[in-house]
């Protein structure tokens, strides 16, 4: 069966979400010849923002910042950490669940002044 643009129908759909998060939704047609489900998944994600901690400690000793991650999304996260540069520290992974604030717990140790 092949379908050309005549056999097209176009279905606009407005979504305004208040939160980031995942939602989900079934659009269901029903004619006297056919029925159709579709199901919709919208990931919604918050702006960007940027951070910057700065770390003061004497050579050869540790700070720990503990940087919150909220979860308003509507599933468990289940986050990888990549650190760079030398003397930062901080555990692979971290879960959040759903609607929950998880600390991360960034640690610097300095080998030399820097």
């Amino acid at each position: 069966l092949i379908l050309d643009r005549s056999d097209a129908v176009e279905l606009p759909i407005k979504f305004i979400p208040r939160l980031a998060g995942c939602y989900h939704c079934q659009i269901l047609l029903k004619s006297s010849s056919d029925v159709r489900v579709y199901k919709i998944e919208c990931v919604v994600n918050t702006d960007n923002c940027e951070a910057e901690l700065e770390f003061l400690t004497p050579a050869y000793q540790s700070v720990i910042q503990d940087i919150p991650i909220r979860n308003v999304s509507s599933q468990d996260w289940k986050l990888k950490a990549i650190l760079e540069g030398q003397g930062f520290y901080g555990p692979p992974l971290i879960n959040v669940g759903l609607g929950e604030t998880a600390l991360y717990p960034l640690m610097f140790k300095p080998l030399a002044e820097c």
